[in-house]
């Protein structure tokens, strides 16, 4: 009874940023737990790439190459689905800067992901889920995606630090106003995730070979689980399953509310 309160059969979930890290771990554990997805990115190989391992779960899986930051595409793209019951919003970026030497064009183009596109694909896919007469008996779950620094500071991360605390007022809000749909609004606070952002980002990662790569990736790993008091690195699955969590009637109850998962690490004391 309530391992089947895990499964979103029948479901169709859409995710952002789902060619890599949280976004295609978070796409393959709701396809493994009976989902259909529409999966976005903008790099086509990669959703092609996630798109084959859902096929092989024996569920339906569509995909849009997109700049979420696009307001133009994305509105194109929403106009062509017709049923949505869960989304997890998860494309991000960041661009770490010094507070006193942050540029203009880097500010600009983190808080047009960050938050600006984060907003524009909640809002229309809010208007998809709304289109379904019995959208309040049947419910609805949007999950934002946030991080340990949506609730402390850190050195370098004044922009990403502004949206990720903007991304949890913006689910709030959504929350309270969606609950009379029964359209579950919550945010997911990843702390520090070994993928390739955490050592520069996709950009770089893709200018380096496979060795430099996985050398980084090992170093990463080792500094992140000395961090924390579980004294592992986190991955993108342990986000997915909170994910899953969330969109599952198994969190049917849970609503206007931020997951940490950070093993611990937010909580710490440093001296």
């Amino acid at each position: 009874m309530y391992l089947q309160k895990f499964e979103v059969k029948n479901k169709t979930a859409l995710v952002t940023g789902a060619g890599k890290g949280i976004g295609k771990a978070s796409a393959i554990a709701l396809a493994e737990a009976g989902a259909d997805l529409i999966i976005l990115s903008r790099t086509i190989s990669d959703l092609n790439a996630v798109k084959r391992e859902i096929i092989k779960l024996k569920r339906k899986c569509k995909i849009f190459e997109c700049d979420v930051s696009n307001y133009e595409e994305l509105y194109k793209i929403f106009n062509q689905i017709s049923k949505l019951d869960i989304l997890v919003n998860n494309a991000g970026t960041n661009r770490p800067e010094n507070f006193s030497k942050v540029k203009t064009k880097d500010m600009n183009y983190v808080v047009d992901l960050n938050i600006k596109a984060a907003f524009n694909v909640a809002q229309l896919a809010t208007k998809v889920m709304l289109k379904t007469k019995k959208r309040k008996a049947l419910g609805g779950s949007i999950i934002n995606m946030s991080s340990q620094l949506g609730k402390v500071g850190a050195p370098n991360r004044s922009v990403y630090n502004m949206t990720k605390f903007g991304i949890e007022g913006l689910t709030k809000g959504m929350a309270i106003d969606l609950a009379k749909n029964n359209i579950r609004v919550n945010s997911i606070s990843p702390g520090a995730i070994a993928t390739p952002i955490f050592y520069g980002g996709s950009a770089r990662a893709n200018t380096l070979s496979d060795e430099e790569n996985q050398k980084k990736m090992d170093k990463l790993k080792n500094n992140l689980a000395k961090a924390v008091p579980l004294k592992r690195t986190g991955l993108a699955e342990d986000i997915a399953e909170g994910a899953l969590y969330l969109a599952s009637d198994a969190g049917q109850f849970v609503n206007c509310h931020d997951l940490v998962i950070d093993a611990g690490r937010t909580s710490m004391f440093y001296e």
